[in-house]
């Protein structure tokens, strides 16, 4: 039986993780949650009877393990939207660990696009604010496309309590879509200028490829700036880099481009020291996301130096 579960389980790993990580806005988790759905899998499969497909029955799995694992769960945000105001330059910038901070995803950029648009940091994040089963109902509707029907079944739900709960979602995330979130024209040339200027913490530079209304924020530290010139203080007088003394490895992450970012220490060595996430629309970077978790970096196979 080994043979003939891996060979029918295997093929949707990815698209677990993915499922998994919408539900549940950590990367981490997430994989811990595929390995118990595979688990479940394994010790159920001799009493498969094939009324659904392999694909279904496994989301079935993994859906009401996420669902047991957020009982009880705070969300998970992003400091932008935790609802206060954006720092100034009279704020301390402190970290806060006990905040369980959203976590980037990892994409390929061959990716299919339905999975780079359902993982964008602005829907999951959007996610966070339902509630699990209100969150379990949109995801298998709107992101798996599943029927109504099937969408019930799986959730041991009634056809009517579905439509009611994708309802209720739909009306709180009205103000936030997937398609907020549009690529630059040239992203290329885009990207290429930010690595430069970055690198050479060329503050005008960075700068000017801000929207007017940029965030940038950097999660575990609650605080975040909003507008270029707020960012420029911060940049300028708290982050630590100096003019060429930063490399950026490109990597993608939640379908948007994202870097690595590597400080050069006193032995010469550059080593990791953070995760940058941008969102860009109209040939202007409208936020930036800096992740400080240090363990994010292998799993987006950035090494560990440059």
């Amino acid at each position: 039986m080994t043979t003939d579960f891996a060979t029918a389980v295997d093929p949707f790993r990815r698209e677990l993780l993915a499922h998994c990580y919408r539900m549940l806005g950590s990367l981490h988790d997430a994989e811990d949650l595929v390995q118990e759905t595979y688990l479940r899998a394994w010790k159920a499969y001799g009493n498969f009877e094939g009324r659904s497909s392999v694909r279904t029955w496994l989301y079935r799995i993994a859906t009401n393990a996420c669902l047991t694992a957020l009982d009880g769960r705070t969300r998970r945000p992003l400091p932008f939207g935790l609802g206060t105001q954006g720092s100034t330059q009279q704020d301390d910038l402190t970290q806060d660990h006990e905040i369980p901070w959203l976590e980037p995803f990892p994409t390929d950029p061959a990716a299919i696009v339905g999975e780079r648009e359902s993982t964008r940091l602005a829907f999951v994040a959007a996610l966070q604010h339902l509630p699990p089963r209100q969150r379990a109902v949109l995801i298998l509707r709107d992101v798996l496309r599943l029927s109504a029907a099937e969408t019930a079944d799986e959730l041991d739900m009634t056809v009517a309590a579905v439509n009611s709960a994708l309802q209720r979602a739909h009306a709180q995330l009205t103000d936030l879509t997937e398609d907020q979130v549009t690529e630059p024209a040239d992203a290329k040339d885009l990207l290429d200028r930010w690595v430069k200027a970055f690198e050479a913490k060329d503050i005008p530079a960075i700068i000017g490829m801000f929207a007017e209304d940029v965030v940038w924020e950097m999660p575990p530290f609650p605080q975040f700036y909003v507008g270029p010139e707020m960012v420029a203080w911060h940049l300028t007088n708290q982050c630590p880099s100096v003019p060429h003394g930063a490399r950026m490895i490109v990597t993608q992450a939640n379908g948007q481009p994202a870097f690595g970012l590597y400080l050069r220490e006193q032995d010469g060595v550059f080593r990791p020291f953070n995760l940058q996430v941008l969102e860009a629309g109209n040939n202007r970077i409208t936020r930036v996301s800096s992740f400080f978790d240090l363990s994010l970096f292998p799993k987006f196979g950035l090494p560990s130096h440059a």
